[in-house]
């Protein structure tokens, strides 16, 4: 049996994708203009404004040549990629662990383990007292292990992840228990793999995170050679010039302004 659709549903119809389409225009739009922007001719680029939806003057990979001639480029890529991989890594698994922990009924401190965790989320040590603990007392200032180790555990991220952790029923628990399962198979042969859209989740912003952070790393690192690549675009922006696209790594501190 056919149902007709009534006038009101096309009318609806039609209002839905006509949103759906400018809300994809306007996604994509960004990219479109930064892709023609970046193989544009740089002399017909530097004089124009408003939109840009092609290649102005011509196509050209110009610009992408000169900016892989930096070798610092790539080594902050290299950088990134590297605290981008382990420190999402990292935080996924120490996240899992803290949050399967707090989420167990028989945890007997878990209450006062939570109020611990969200103290945090009110009250920080600041900056400075940061800084000497990591540097003068850990020993990993000026290395990548300082933009990985102390974010190892988000306070909010273990809050979501403990929350979806206790939604899993826990009948599946006491049947793998009851077959000799361990903590650890449970939480990996379990708990994980019923959550894995919170996982993507957490590691999402986990990931985006890394990728987007510079100010620990202009804080802790001085040798270039470990510079990732945001700190790198930050100098060119600081320095208002692209001097710096020509230059070779060397052990320089960063320019403060």
């Amino acid at each position: 049996m056919v149902t007709r659709r009534t006038a009101g549903e096309k009318v609806f119809d039609i209002i839905n994708a006509l949103f759906l389409i400018a809300l994809t225009i306007i996604t994509l739009y960004p990219f479109v203009h930064v892709i023609a922007g970046a193989t544009s001719m740089p002399g017909a680029l530097i004089g124009h404004r408003g939109a840009l939806l092609w290649p102005k003057g011509g196509f050209t990979l110009k610009a992408f040549e000169l900016v892989f001639r930096n070798p610092n480029i790539l080594t902050g890529y290299r950088n990134t990629l590297i605290v981008v991989a382990g420190g999402t890594t990292l935080n996924i698994l120490m996240t899992s662990l803290g949050a399967y922990i707090l989420s167990r009924k028989q945890f007997a401190i878990r209450s006062a383990m939570m109020f611990m965790i969200i103290f945090t989320m009110y009250f920080g040590g600041g900056m400075i007292p940061r800084y000497l603990f990591l540097h003068n007392y850990i020993g990993i200032g000026d290395n990548l292990w300082a933009l990985v180790i102390p974010g190892a555990v988000s306070a909010y991220n273990l809050i979501i992840m403990r929350s979806a952790f206790a939604g899993i029923p826990s009948s599946l628990e006491e049947s793998a228990r009851m077959d000799g399962a361990n903590d650890i198979v449970i939480l990996f042969r379990i708990v994980l793999p019923l959550s894995m859209a919170t996982v993507a989740v957490m590691a999402l912003f986990y990931g985006v995170g890394h990728w987007n952070a510079w100010f620990d790393a202009m804080i802790f690192l001085r040798t270039r050679s470990r510079y990732p690549l945001q700190l790198i675009l930050r100098e060119i922006l600081v320095n208002e010039n692209t001097d710096i696209m020509t230059c070779k790594i060397q052990e320089l501190p960063l320019i403060w302004r």
